[in-house]
């Protein structure tokens, strides 16, 4: 098993933002995550990651707490927000500082950031800018191909399509579904955006108010207007 979490809760100010009894992710499941604002989606990756600490239950990565050991740091990636950017560096130095940490050869950059060229647009490399100086949007592009440098075994990205043009959303999306098929990672996207939730997710979890009230491993049409309906309502 890739991820365990057991009787997982985080409070801010006396409330309960994240409460999960018991849940499992298989090596190679593409899940999406959903739900509105305050649902808790952020502050889950934040767990994920051990940025923030639990107040009860424990998080494993491959069978190990991840926050007893780093050895999952070494297999696993994410981009939350522009707070996992260096943005007194320029992009290039971003990735090549990337790359240097995680042992990966100047050939393999590379290799890696041609295959982003259509998204990138021109817009990013060789620019001469510091990444504090390009556009949210930009941004965005940079945090997500920082994530993806170190071939991760695991992602975790929270709200990618944010920002992005019609074009880049699909290109992601689409990038983001050929890298756990034909490598088999493990991706937890968190978004709003239901379609290219749809469009990409092997199982989708809903949050509300902190709680999983939702785990489909069918992304149908059924379930599609089900979580219409849900949101909806809200």
């Amino acid at each position: 098993m890739e991820i365990e979490i057991k009787n997982l809760t985080k409070i801010y100010n006396k409330q309960t933002v994240l409460n999960i009894d018991d849940l499992s992710v298989s090596k190679g499941e593409l899940i999406g995550l959903i739900g509105n604002n305050g649902a808790g989606k952020t502050t889950f990756l934040r767990l994920l990651m051990d940025l923030i600490k639990t107040d009860s239950g424990t998080i494993f990565s491959r069978g190990k707490k991840v926050s007893k050991t780093e050895d999952w740091k070494f297999y696993t990636s994410a981009y939350i927000d522009t707070g996992f950017l260096i943005d007194f560096l320029t992009p290039e130095e971003y990735f090549n500082f990337i790359a240097s940490n995680y042992k990966i050869s100047k050939y393999d950059l590379e290799e890696t950031l041609n295959q982003f060229f259509d998204f990138m647009n021109g817009e990013i490399l060789g620019k001469r800018k510091y990444i504090r100086d390009f556009s949210t949007g930009n941004k965005q592009k940079i945090g997500i191909i920082g994530a993806i440098i170190p071939k991760p075994e695991i992602l975790f990205l929270d709200e990618p399509f944010n920002f992005l043009d019609p074009s880049s959303q699909y290109f992601i999306s689409d990038y983001l579904s050929e890298l756990n098929k034909q490598h088999n990672t493990t991706i937890i996207v968190s978004s709003h955006n239901l379609e290219c939730i749809f469009n990409i997710s092997s199982r989708i979890l809903l949050l509300d108010k902190g709680e999983i009230i939702k785990d489909s491993l069918h992304a149908n049409s059924k379930l599609r207007e089900e979580l219409n309906n849900y949101f909806r309502l809200q």
